[in-house]
Order: C-alpha cells, then structure tokens, then sequence
C-alpha cells in the first residue's frame, strides 16, 4: 500500500541562504531575475510554506517599477517609486537575496539617508488594465506636475505652494541659498489665486504590456 506523502507546512519565517537575515509574512525582499542585466525583483512576502522535502516556496505579491506599468516611467516618478501590484505568484525561496524597505511617500520624503534597499510606493497598481488607486494626485508647480522626491522644490511664502527652480528661472544653486521666496503670482500686484488640481496618473496609452515573473 503506498504511503501518503505528508503535507505542507506553513512557516513563520525563513533565513535567505548563505546569510543570517530572517524574512517573515510581510516583509519585503529583494528577489533574483531570470536576467542578470536587470535590478532585482521587489516584492512583499505573503506567505511560507516547506513541502516534505523541506523545500521553501514563498508566495509574493510583486511591486512594479515604473518602466515595468503600461505607460512606462513618467516625469513625476522617483528613481526609488515602485506600484504595489495585484500580480501575485509562488517562487522558491531561494530566489530570495536580499530583504529591502517600502516606505510610504510620507515616510520616504522625511528620510535623511537614502539607502540602496529603500524604496517608497504611492500607489496601487492593476497589472491587466494600468489603472492606479489613487488615480489622481495634487499637481504643484506651474508645471502642475506631482511631486517628485527627487527633485529640489522651495515653497512659495505666500501660497504655500511649491515650485521647481528651474520654471522660476533659477538654479538649484540660487534655490538654496533662498532665505524667503514668493513666487511670480504672490509678488505682483494682483494677487492671483491658483486653483487646486490633481493629475491623472493612468496613462492614455493603448499599448498594453504586462511583465511575466518568469516561474524559476
């Protein structure tokens, strides 16, 4: 009579091999490529499960890079944004390298030191369909673009509102050497009031690709 093979097993946690650093449910790890030319995969742990051989497998829901969304990287994006996807898969955990932060964008903008393993998302991201929550954002500047934590922007005393150097005519050089700024609006005569918009953030684009995580 042949023997039932046991079940799988849950885990709390798992050590990425070779290292002494522990993963748990909900943590965000740094995951191998099939293509060593690209960055590592990012995505966050959501399960652990060892099968009777005691193989690993981890279930993960991935976050995307900019350039991975249909419509690809835009202006306002940071080096360091990722979408926190509805893409979900199971990998061996051997693919694991590395653990890495995903701070929100609040979080993020305080942080004095950015490290390699610090990401920050702002939104969620339809894989199938390019479509983010939210799916608009407050626009700054007389560009009204979204806010990019990569770009220096000094904030106008009178509005409040904030604006890039270079569409005030100045370097980033002079904007920090600023003790007060008004901007263009605040310091004429005519006090004009902006309006508050929001930006799109789904693209219009027809194009639509997803990007397989290849099974490994």
């Amino acid at each position: 009579m042949a023997k039932t093979k046991p079940g799988k097993k849950d885990l709390d946690s798992y050590t990425i091999k070779g290292t002494n650093k522990v993963v748990r449910l909900g943590d965000c790890v740094l995951m191998r490529p099939s293509d060593s030319d690209k960055p590592p995969y990012v995505a966050r742990v959501e399960k652990l499960e060892a099968d009777h051989r005691n193989n690993v497998k981890v279930r993960v829901r991935w976050y995307y890079r900019p350039e991975e969304s249909i419509g690809g990287r835009r202006q306002f994006h940071g080096a360091k944004e990722l979408f926190l996807s509805d893409h979900f898969d199971v990998q061996s955990a051997h693919t694991i390298e590395g653990k890495c932060s995903v701070h929100t964008f609040k979080n993020y903008t305080k942080l004095e030191n950015v490290g390699a393993e610090d990401y920050f998302c702002r939104f969620e991201y339809k894989a199938a369909t390019g479509s983010f929550t939210p799916d608009r954002v407050a626009v700054y500047c007389k560009c009204e673009m979204p806010y990019n934590p990569d770009d220096l922007m000094v904030q106008c005393e009178g509005c409040k509102d904030w604006f890039h150097p270079s569409c005030m005519g100045m370097t980033i050089e002079e904007a920090k050497k600023l003790d007060h700024f008004l901007c263009s609006d605040c310091s004429s005569d005519d006090d004009v009031k902006r309006s508050l918009n929001s930006f799109p953030v789904s693209p219009a684009s027809e194009g639509k690709v997803e990007p397989k995580r290849r099974k490994r």
